[in-house]
């Protein structure tokens, strides 16, 4: 332990060093007295007076071993006096002392021989009481020793926060030895350090007399400059037994493994949070961009300054990518692209939407290929070729400042999908393997998502294709009708499938209305719905009536395995001008007179197709010029927040409404009715009887009268 010059001392215009009262010398109360060569006292201080009780007047001129010496301690005192003014050197040491009061107390002396101008001799003797100062010897031991041996790094500064005392530990700390410390400022000392707020701190302590404790502070220091350490520092203003402020304490803890360990396990927070969040906010739907932007949002700007998503063409295309040769090049296409600032790095990214096809020596084409990580720490101007996709893109990433980079493969049920491209600009600190390793969890969730998304836009559009195939594309021209008609899929990819609708020619210029709901979804349901669609058309052939359409329907239904329809079926007979209609489950249709406000017919609801062995009834209509019959699905009025007949209601109130052209009424109610979210598909049909029928009425009356 190294000390500097003594502190809590004051300088006298002379140079001399002048101590204020509540030293340590005070604090001992050393008491002086001067004998002279027959052992007289001939000096008596007040310090001699408190301690030992005589007055000055009592004393001087007396021997003593007479006023101070017990009777058997006088022969000993006279024999070490002699010697001491022989010159046989000091005598240090404990002697009982006697005390006005008539008590022996212990007192540690120390003697010498004085001499004055003439030659004159005399003794003298300063005294300490001994208790007093063992215990001063004991604090100031345990003191020097706690300080020399802590594994704490202690120091003490004067008030001109200056190093006066700094021991091993701080030295080992530090990186710097007691010498390089003392005479010096903190900023002077440690220069390798942030040392505003340590100074600040210290002044703070000195001023206000407040102590500071468990200060965190985080630096490098010459000692292991590599290596960042953490400290917790503590300060006390230091005063003397007067009060007065002679300096400041500090102790030092080094606590860089407890702050690396805590900054680990935070950090171990952090990613869980990280992927916890990745769970929920990635793969909210079933749409494969969104799903990739969602990907691409989320890792910026926590993880990433920039980010993009590419996937595989081929996967895309859903052509099976099989084992892919590492020398051979890959062709990509860009989902999605974020950034933290709309930098010219974002320019350097493949727009979104665009096809690009990389060779083998580009970093992106690597990842696929091997379906491994590729992480550059640090990124040099070699390394922007095999990064950007052409010069003028490797210039605006070297503008934009890109230090690091990462590239991560979507791998889902064993397939390579594509790559999670990262690049770090602004973040100033470049990715490392703990951060591949969070990149590719956070990859490996997102891509299950996205292959999930890639399978379902598979199933819609396979669903779909199927779905319109079966379907008919432009109803036949109906005699002494008009029909307009729509179809809508539902939104997500599993929902397509079972709704249909017809218009068939039947004989006698008749025309068969069948608007059907197949339970279900998917390539199945539609698969179902073209089934049911193939007999219903075989079954109008037939010319039956709509109750034993039905019947017949239910029995082929109840043939296709857990099959449940809905279906309503009419017939319009232009001669007649009459419509016979029945419902099997199905919601009511909508009856609109030409003169007249909509309402929902009042027909017998019958049971869906498949259920079996119960009857089927079909009314008769009368239907005139402008009449109008609206066939529906229930995915045009149902939702899950408000109850049907709400969602009916608002069907009549909108068909209330000016009369508009069949086209723009069926676009209408869509766009009234229809969540664009909708899980259900659509299916419309809306049918008005022209005036042509008229005619054709008059000629079946005259017929029958002839």
């Amino acid at each position: 332990m190294r000390t500097g010059d003594a502190f809590g001392a004051r300088q006298s215009p002379a140079g001399a060093v002048t101590s204020e009262p509540g030293s340590l010398l005070d604090v001992l109360r050393l008491a002086a007295a001067v004998l002279d060569a027959e052992g007289r006292i001939v000096l008596w201080s007040p310090q001699a007076q408190e301690m030992f009780g005589w007055r000055p007047e009592e004393v001087l001129g007396r021997h003593a071993a007479e006023v101070l010496v017990a009777e058997e301690h006088v022969g000993t005192v006279l024999e070490l006096f002699g010697e001491v003014m022989e010159g046989s050197g000091s005598w240090a040491g404990v002697f009982p002392v006697r005390h006005k009061d008539g008590s022996i107390r212990p007192m540690e002396f120390r003697n010498m021989r004085l001499q004055d101008q003439q030659g004159s001799r005399y003794a003298l003797g300063i005294a300490a009481d001994e208790a007093t100062l063992r215990g001063v010897e004991r604090d100031v031991a345990l003191s020097a020793r706690l300080v020399a041996q802590s594994p704490i790094g202690l120091a003490v500064l004067g008030t001109d926060l200056r190093y006066v005392l700094v021991n091993p530990a701080l030295e080992r700390i530090n990186g710097r030895s007691a010498a390089e410390h003392l005479g010096r400022t903190v900023r002077e000392a440690l220069p390798f350090l942030d040392v505003e707020p340590i100074e600040s701190a210290m002044q703070q302590v000195l001023t206000e007399g407040t102590s500071l404790v468990d200060e965190f502070t985080v630096g490098r220091t010459r000692a292991d400059p590599d290596v960042e350490h953490a400290w917790r520092a503590s300060y006390f203003r230091l005063e003397d037994p007067a009060g007065r402020v002679i300096g400041l304490a500090t102790s030092v803890v080094d606590v860089t493994e407890q702050h690396r360990t805590a900054t680990e396990a935070a950090e171990a927070r952090r990613r869980l949070a990280l992927i916890a969040r990745a769970s929920v906010q990635i793969g909210s739907t079933l749409d494969l961009d969104r799903t990739a932007r969602e990907l691409a949002d989320f890792v910026v700007p926590d993880f990433a300054d920039i980010a993009a998503v590419d996937v595989l063409d081929s996967v895309l295309n859903r052509r099976p990518t099989g084992a892919v040769s590492t020398a051979a090049p890959a062709t990509f296409r860009a989902l999605a692209v974020a950034a933290v600032h709309a930098t010219e790095a974002v320019r350097a990214a493949d727009p979104v939407g665009e096809i690009a096809k990389y060779d083998a020596d580009r970093l992106v084409t690597r990842c696929v290929t091997t379906g491994l990580p590729v992480l550059v720490a640090h990124v040099e101007a070699k390394d922007l070729p095999h990064i950007a996709r052409d010069e003028a893109a490797a210039a605006l990433l070297a503008r934009a400042g890109l230090h690091s980079y990462l590239a991560v493969p979507l791998i889902a049920r064993g397939e390579v999908l594509g790559a999670l491209d990262l690049k770090r600009t602004h973040h100033p600190l470049p990715f490392d393997d703990d951060d591949v390793v969070l990149a590719g969890e956070l990859a490996a969730r997102a891509a299950v998502c996205i292959d999930n998304a890639r399978w379902y836009q598979s199933q819609r559009h396979a669903a779909l294709t199927l779905q319109r195939h079966l379907l008919p594309r432009r109803p036949p021209r109906a005699m002494g009708l008009d029909v307009a008609y729509r179809y809508q899929p539902a939104a997500a990819a599993g929902e397509v499938g079972g709704d249909w609708f017809d218009a068939i020619p039947v004989s006698g210029d008749k025309t068969a209305l069948v608007v059907g709901d197949v339970m279900g979804s998917g390539i199945n349901a539609a698969a179902t719905m073209g089934q049911l669609r193939t007999a219903t058309r075989t079954l109008a052939d037939l010319d039956l009536d709509p109750a034993q359409v039905l019947h017949h329907l239910d029995r082929t239904t109840q043939g296709l395995e857990e099959t449940i329809a809905t279906c309503v079926y009419a017939v319009f007979d232009p001669h007649r001008s009459r419509c016979r209609v029945a419902v099997a489950g199905h919601l009511p249709p909508v009856l609109i007179r030409h003169d007249g406000a909509p309402a929902l017919l009042d027909l017998p609801t019958g049971a869906p197709l498949g259920v079996g062995g119960v009857p089927f009834e079909a009314t008769s209509l009368d239907l005139g010029p402008g009449d109008r019959l609206v066939l529906y699905t229930d995915g045009l009025v149902e939702t899950r927040d408000l109850p049907l007949d709400t969602r009916l209601r608002t069907l009549l109130d909108l068909l209330a409404g000016p009369r508009l052209p069949l086209e723009a009424t069926c676009d209408r109610l869509l766009s009234a009715l229809r969540d664009p979210g909708g899980h259900d598909d659509v299916a419309l049909l809306i049918a008005q009887v022209d005036r042509t029928v008229l005619g054709l009425a008059r000629q079946a009356r005259g017929r029958q009268s002839q």
